[in-house]
């Protein structure tokens, strides 16, 4: 008879090669806190975040700068063209043996005649004389000199006078008269206001495309230093939209912070010198700096318009992020 050795079963057999150790560990791996949330890919914040949240702010600042001064010279030059086309003027040049004061008269009878017209005013000859002062200096006497008078004519509001009319009716009946509609200036106005706003367009459109190259190199630095992550999560079967919208939350959220930093910093440049040019109103160079952009102050669609500029960077970031994240991730597949 031979003897049959005895053995455990295969499952008691693993059972009792358990480590006493890992038994002993298991209430305390049992009593251990549980994490409350996720930790996310990209770290929240780093050296690399902040610096990338200072250019935008930069970015930013000088896009809603450029935009308000945009805001402000088409605003200037809309009151300057209304004034304008307002006005029209009378020039009658003095000529020997010529009575030039009824020769005046009767081109204020002319045109205060003329349907359309609102009013026409003479300058006197003193007040003709300070129009020259900017050019000929204060304290001259201007007696001898040819200076023609001149003869202010303000158009009706909604009046459509015929001026081709009443400017040879001048001709015909007004010795030396010539009408000036500034139609010239009117039209170079306009061409330096669309210049001018194509010159802004021209530079946000380099801001933003500033802003796309900046925000994808970050967005490949940033998969790049945790491409370990990344790798890992897209080989377990993470979706690309997840890994992507993770970078997009974070990229959105430093666009956000540097672009509403920017943006703030250029609407309180504004404020500021509003109230500065409350302040010093009258002075001679407050004059000149408002006849060229009006009273300095944007008004609520300047200021919305630099709220779209901080929204619109921040998108552009979210966006670049998502588009590089899929871009790169679709090499690895």
């Amino acid at each position: 008879m031979s003897m049959i050795e005895a053995r455990p079963p295969r499952g008691d057999h693993q059972l009792v090669q358990q480590p006493v150790e890992a038994l002993e560990a298991a209430p305390a791996l049992a009593r251990a806190p549980m994490p409350n949330a996720m930790t996310p890919i990209v770290p929240p914040s780093s050296i690399s975040g902040r610096a990338l949240v200072a250019v935008i702010a930069i970015m930013s600042f000088l896009a809603a700068l450029t935009l308000g001064a945009v805001v402000l010279v088409r605003g200037a030059a809309a009151e300057w063209q209304s004034q304008v086309a307002r006005e029209m003027t009378i020039q009658i040049r003095p000529a020997e043996g010529r009575d030039l004061e009824a020769a005046v008269g009767r081109a204020v009878d002319l045109v205060r005649a003329t349907p359309g017209i609102a009013d026409a005013k003479a300058l006197s000859s003193q007040e003709s004389a300070r129009l020259l002062e900017p050019w000929l200096g204060s304290g001259l006497s201007l007696d001898e000199l040819p200076i023609p008078r001149m003869i202010v004519v303000t158009i009706a509001a909604g009046g459509t006078p015929d001026l081709d009319r009443l400017r040879k009716t001048l001709a015909e009946r007004v010795a030396g008269a010539s009408l000036d509609d500034h139609r010239g200036w009117v039209e170079r106005m306009r061409r330096v206001t669309r210049a001018t706003v194509a010159v802004g367009v021209g530079v946000l459109g380099l801001v933003l495309a500033a802003t796309v190259l900046l925000v994808a190199f970050a967005t490949r630095g940033a998969m790049a230093a945790n491409r370990a992550i990344v790798e890992v999560l897209h080989f377990v079967g993470a979706k690309n939209r997840y890994i992507a919208g993770q970078f997009q939350r974070h990229f959105l959220w430093l666009g956000l912070k540097g672009a509403s930093i920017g943006g703030g910093i250029a609407v309180a440049l504004f404020l500021g010198a509003g109230m500065l040019a409350d302040r010093y109103q009258g002075a001679g160079s407050e004059d000149q700096v408002q006849a060229l952009f009006g009273s300095l102050a944007l008004g609520p669609q300047g200021y919305a318009g630099i709220v779209g500029v901080i929204v619109l960077v921040a998108a552009v970031t979210a966006i670049t992020s998502r588009v590089t994240v899929h871009a790169t991730l679709g090499a690895l597949e």
